[in-house]
């Protein structure tokens, strides 16, 4: 592999991290802008979700520990990602962090 440190970008971002629990099979029930198209897109979403949300029961509970990470880009637009904690409580004392957020940006060598 070749050095590469000519070709990268690193950017780092500061942000507020919400610690909390959610049910894994859960993450497959989600609406996304599309499914506001139209009444029928809304329609299948709904459907989507109930199905996921049958999977889910039948399947049993099982609790993620996850950390919904806020913080602003560049350009001052708010960003929300999570990220996935484990199984077992993560080590802190509160329900909220502080969170750095660490991106680089760079070209696949072919």
């Amino acid at each position: 592999m070749k050095n590469n440190e000519g070709r990268k970008k690193i950017a780092v971002f500061h942000g507020e991290a919400k610690i909390g629990e959610i049910y894994g099979n859960f993450t497959q029930i989600q609406l996304r802008p599309e499914d506001f198209s139209s009444p029928v897109s809304l329609q299948m979403a709904l459907s989507r979700i109930y199905d996921a949300l049958i999977k889910s029961i039948e399947a049993g509970p099982k609790k993620k520990f996850v950390a919904e990470v806020r913080f602003k880009d560049s350009l001052g637009n708010p960003v929300f990602i999570a990220v996935d904690l484990g199984e077992t409580p993560p080590p802190f004392k509160k329900k909220s962090a502080k969170a750095r957020i660490f991106i680089e940006i760079y070209e696949e060598e072919e």
